[in-house]
């Protein structure tokens, strides 16, 4: 009997550091309505992370080499930046970089995903398309300040 109960808070705070570790915030879906825009001259980056898997992998999400984020399983964050050509570098035991450019008024999607590393998962950016990615962000929480826009 000791031990099932032994088993059963083990479970039990097991869970509670595992949902802890994943986003809490305002649902994209909700926060989108009362969003701004971005200027007519800037485009806007959406980064977010679906997966769950590697929930304690969470590495910064670098932007041109400046950090405006963490790779968060289930959250979401955005920048809005100058048209240009922009480079995305995470890290973990691995760099991984995605690069890709941005157009005045134009909104790009970065999921950012995970796979098995040798030590430990790699995050990874990967542009999604609109449709696409505003189906997966929907549910996502919000995990950005104002230090990330």
């Amino acid at each position: 009997m000791t031990m099932k109960i032994g088993a059963i808070g083990f479970a039990v705070v097991a869970a509670s550091l595992l949902l802890s570790a994943c986003a809490s915030g305002t649902k994209f879906s909700e926060m989108r309505a009362t969003m701004s825009a971005a200027r007519p001259d800037m485009g806007r980056i959406y980064f977010y992370r679906t997966a769950l898997v590697g929930m304690a992998v969470q590495p910064e999400v670098r932007l041109n080499g400046q950090k405006v984020g963490k790779a968060v399983p289930n959250g979401f964050f955005y920048v809005d930046r100058p048209a240009g050509n922009y480079q995305v570098v995470t890290e973990t035991e691995v760099e991984k970089k995605l690069t890709f450019t941005l157009e005045p008024g134009q909104v790009r999607y970065v999921r950012l995903d995970i796979s098995m590393g040798f030590f430990v998962g790699h995050v990874y950016g990967l542009l999604v398309d609109e449709t696409k990615a505003k189906s997966e962000i929907a549910s996502m929480n919000y995990i950005g300040s104002a230090t990330t826009r």
